[in-house]
């Protein structure tokens, strides 16, 4: 591991914990793809987890007040039930096609989201429990379980605050399910526990950074840049599928 790549790994780690801050997801999208220029694919997602692991848990104790508990227990559970079926899925579909066919399930439900805002938020607890089942399907296929969670909030018109507090914990929560099945892979070792301390002052900064940026954003523009996020997802999703196939 030379200096260089600790440095290149810092900065992905900075830039991506700025979008997190701000967003309440989007650290993986960004920080997987640019870390996997330097690193191995299978290390540039465990680091990614674990980044996501530590600054959770506090965000679980400072957001406390902000979470939407009952929509975001729902997606948990949820979640827990389609993990296993996304896997299954996997016999009969390649990770590399389940991620052409989930940035195009984004890319329309995108188009969805930007004709349709409701007036006042409307939870829905059947539709959380649906999601989170749709996003361990989406986890189990290709590791992304973030569109369908994402697009629940930004659906149902949850203020800003709440949706980006709920995201950052779900989030959290998917991370604590994947780390044993990493460990048990043998993905957690010496180099890569280094990697992680290394890259904790970065993402400790840009989080705070994003973080005060979202401060500073009206309801609008923060579901303006919840969707170019996910357009980004969709994209780079679609990109890493698709070169498979090129």
């Amino acid at each position: 591991m030379t200096v260089m790549i600790v440095l290149f790994v810092g900065i992905a780690v900075l830039f991506s914990s700025f979008i997190r801050g701000i967003a309440g997801f989007g650290f993986a999208i960004v920080a997987v793809p640019v870390m996997s220029l330097v690193l191995p694919p299978l290390q540039a997602v465990t680091l990614a987890v674990l980044a996501q692991l530590i600054v959770g848990f506090h965000d679980v104790y400072a957001l406390r007040q902000d979470i939407h508990k009952p929509s975001v227990l729902r997606l948990a559970i949820g979640s827990l039930i389609g993990t296993p079926i996304g896997i299954y899925a996997l016999a009969v579909l390649s990770p590399d096609a389940a991620r052409v066919l989930i940035s195009v399930a984004v890319m329309l439900g995108l188009l969805l989201l930007l004709r349709y805002k409701p007036a006042e938020p409307r939870p829905s607890g059947h539709l959380a429990a649906v999601t989170g089942v749709a996003s361990g399907v989406f986890s189990g296929l290709a590791a992304m379980p973030g569109p369908p969670a994402v697009a629940y909030y930004l659906g149902v018109g949850m203020p800003a605050k709440e949706t980006r507090a709920s995201l950052l914990i779900f989030f959290f929560f998917s991370s604590l399910i994947a780390t044993p099945g990493l460990a048990l892979a043998g993905a957690i070792d010496l180099h890569m526990l280094v990697l992680v301390v290394v890259s904790v002052p970065g993402l400790i900064f840009g989080t705070w950074l994003g973080t005060e940026a979202f401060k500073r954003l009206g309801s609008d523009q923060y579901r303006k840049i919840a969707i170019g996020v996910m357009a980004v997802a969709a994209v780079l999703s679609g990109w890493r599928g698709l070169s498979a196939y090129l």
